[in-house]
């Protein structure tokens, strides 16, 4: 069905809020996450929504080239010719007492990452050596042991025994190379991934893409009077920036019956205004969340 495709690596430069649309606990309105992992993710439906809203700007109308590639407003008329899957989460940003933050990553996470790599048909895929492959709860691997702070690594209010891997160096290299954009303007973030990329188990990093996410308290005004209204108050989760996610991208030749454009063209059409651009996605644009940089891997 789909003849081209890439992989979609989406670094988040400010918090976003990809809504779930259904409250459960405290928070009014959590993200989207995996029923079975509880990882946060990004819907392909809300990508190509967002992706489209900005094609939509800039694409000239007579060209139709909108509705030729991503399919009418009517759907009934013809499908579109790109699907976006799921964003999956590669590694979390998570507050460490040395260098501020470290991106923190787990076997499953790499795992998934390399089997869509592997199935998107890269050659140049991301190491995963053995080593990566599993980890004990309150074990980690770093790739720079000036992220300990005395023969522990602190996460938040947590201690973790660390070692040094070489494995995990050849990983945050290949990220920093391939997942960030390589302009001027994140050299100092590609540097950060190759040294604070760090391994935690399993079980430690889903606590903390449970726990460690970007909740914001709101209040509703009243417009006549200015003041907060009577149970007002609202809390909405973020995806911290500095998250890292992967995201199928895919394209078929052009099915409107119009035009036959094949699916190289309709995937380098998508790419050639998508990577390496910042892109608004999910809720609360006019508050400055949302905001993502596309890096494309054919």
């Amino acid at each position: 069905m789909y003849q081209a495709q890439a992989a979609l690596f989406i670094y988040a430069v400010s918090p976003v809020h990809m809504g779930a649309g259904t409250a459960f606990g405290l928070i009014d309105s959590p993200i989207q996450r995996e029923r079975h992992t509880e990882h946060p993710l990004f819907a392909g439906s809300g990508l190509k929504g967002a992706i489209r809203h900005r094609f939509a700007q800039i694409w000239p109308k007579q060209d139709n080239l909108l509705n030729r590639l991503f399919g009418p407003e009517d759907g009934e008329l013809h499908a579109g010719a790109v699907s976006f899957g799921d964003a999956q989460i590669i590694a979390f940003p998570v507050r460490c007492t040395k260098r501020g933050y470290v991106y923190a990553t787990c076997p499953l996470a790499l795992a998934r990452a390399a089997r869509l790599l592997a199935l998107l048909g890269r050659k140049d895929r991301m190491p995963f050596a053995e080593e990566l492959q599993t980890r004990a709860e309150g074990d980690a691997l770093l790739c720079d042991k000036d992220l300990l702070s005395g023969d522990k690594l602190q996460l938040e209010a947590f201690e973790y025994r660390a070692s040094e891997s070489a494995a995990l160096q050849a990983t945050a290299n290949w990220l920093a190379a391939h997942a960030l954009p390589q302009s001027d303007a994140h050299a100092f973030f590609r540097d950060k991934l190759t040294r604070d990329l760090v391994l935690l188990s399993d079980e430690d990093f889903g606590y903390f893409v449970k726990n460690a996410t970007v909740v914001e308290p709101h209040v509703k005004i009243n417009d006549a009077t200015g003041t907060a209204e009577p149970g007002g108050l609202f809390y909405i989760e973020n995806l911290p920036p500095e998250s890292l996610l992967i995201a199928p991208l895919m394209a078929s030749q052009e099915r409107s019956g119009k035009q036959e454009t094949p699916a190289e063209v309709v995937l380098s059409h998508v790419l050639g205004n998508l990577d390496g651009q910042l892109v608004q996605i999910g809720g609360d644009a006019t508050s400055g969340r949302g905001q993502v940089i596309a890096t494309a891997l054919k």
